[in-house]
């Protein structure tokens, strides 16, 4: 079954059948076929590669995956995240006039465009103009494209993939943008106040008991019944997705993220309505009903708004949210070897550290310094137990773990700048420029 849009004409391509040599043995590939390492025999998927599943753990950097590899699988064990064929490591600096550390923005920018920007600019350059992103090449390919998010599905990082403005605060205009222009077929995450105009609740009250600040505050109208009016499936609770059927899906399951980023027991909440694994299936059995291919954006965004507050315990739950997802794309990818994924994230934040207990360090008592020690917490599976060090409550440069498998997987190996990956994905769901 094709997905229909009104925007695009679906294509079909002509069967062609082909053979290569595996050892001594002919292969025979018939239409859409791939090998085991989803290549089309030549070893870089030029024929079969067609689908991309791009995961960013938001602050994610490399101290954040070992501490979720202690608490989640043990010394001896493995995360999903870090069990995939390819490894490398992206740098992530903006081309900032004033900042040499990136914010989400620039760094998903980066990878929506292939090039890099100041802070803040959603697909622009720097000088304010926009960018063709990939979710807008996608769509105009005939692919069916998709965002998954516990933040606002307006936010830093799928905007810079399907929108275009000169400052992120500009949510409500992402927003129309989404329906407006690029039109991606799966929207699910968090954000309902920025769909609809001031004064006009939706599923969600305004002024919330957890959070008194969260209200509708849409500027241009009424955006959900604009998004049903556009044959939008529109829900906003766990029952209501899993019995969606449409070809086009908008899930807003929160005012604004889909957690309450606070310290460590001052209001702090990691509960999504709708968890991310969950959304993530059900992304991917939506998108993956079109025969022209995917490219489907999936983000867990508490783990940087936890990093903020070096609230390590919420961090943690973000992480295994984040890998139960991850899992969830390498089933997919183990059935369908034509689709690359790839796990990183955007920045690193709170300068995290993962040490042994010493109470000579604890709370930044050691001379000179200046780190807040968060735990003790159990590593699984034993009796130790590990501490985070965290010493900032804001972003590093500290390049970030790029993991990946399936097509072209290979050339993300080494020690590159963000827009690396910008340019592997457009070659596996579009072909060498």
């Amino acid at each position: 079954m094709s997905i229909s849009r009104s925007a695009h004409a679906r294509r079909t391509s002509p069967a062609v059948v082909t053979a290569t040599l595996v050892g001594s043995a002919l292969v025979v590939l018939l239409p859409g076929s791939a090998m085991a390492d989803g290549s089309n025999g030549n070893g870089h998927g030029n024929g079969s590669a067609r689908n991309v599943i791009f995961i960013n753990g938001d602050g994610m950097g490399a101290a954040h995956r070992e501490a979720a590899r202690l608490d989640q699988a043990g010394l001896d064990g493995q995360l999903a995240m870090n069990s995939l064929s390819a490894t490398g490591l992206q740098t992530t600096d903006p081309r900032d006039p004033k900042a040499t550390i990136t914010d989400s923005a620039a760094a998903a920018t980066a990878w929506a465009t292939g090039q890099k920007t100041y802070n803040g600019a959603i697909s622009v350059d720097v000088d304010a103009k926009p960018l063709l992103t990939l979710g807008a090449e996608a769509e105009k390919a005939g692919k069916a494209t998709g965002i998954v998010t516990t933040a606002q599905v307006t936010d830093a990082t799928p905007a810079a993939f399907f929108s275009t403005t000169p400052t992120r605060s500009l949510q409500s205009d992402i927003a129309q943008q989404y329906l407006q222009d690029t039109q991606p077929e799966v929207i699910l995450g968090g954000g309902e106040d920025w769909w609809l105009p001031a004064g006009t609740p939706g599923a969600f009250a305004d002024n919330p008991a957890d959070d008194p600040s969260e209200a509708s505050k849409g500027t241009h109208g009424d955006l959900i019944s604009q998004a049903r009016a556009q044959g939008y499936q529109y829900v906003t609770d766990a029952d209501q997705l899993s019995r969606a059927r449409g070809d086009r899906l908008l899930g807003l399951f929160s005012n604004e993220e889909m957690f309450q980023q606070r310290p460590e027991g001052e209001g702090d909440e990691y509960d999504p309505v709708v968890p991310l694994p969950v959304m993530t299936k059900k992304a991917l059995d939506t998108l993956s009903r079109d025969r022209d291919g995917f490219f489907l954006v999936v983000e867990e965004e508490a783990v940087d708004e936890m990093s903020h507050e070096d609230n390590g315990p919420r961090m943690l739950e973000a992480m295994r949210a984040l890998d139960d997802a991850v899992q969830v794309a390498r089933d997919y990818v183990a059935k369908h070897p034509d689709t690359l994924l790839i796990v990183t994230g955007d920045h690193e934040c709170g300068g995290l550290t993962v040490e042994d207990i010493d109470a000579a360090d604890e709370s930044g008592s050691a001379p000179g310094a200046i780190s807040s020690e968060d735990g003790p917490f159990p590593v699984a599976g034993s009796s130790k137990q590990f501490v985070l060090d965290w010493t900032t409550t804001g972003h590093t440069g500290a390049p970030t773990v790029v993991t990946a498998e399936g097509p072209r997987s290979d050339e993300l190996v080494g020690y590159y700048p963000n827009t690396h990956l910008h340019d592997v994905m457009h070659e596996v769901l579009f072909g060498r420029r």
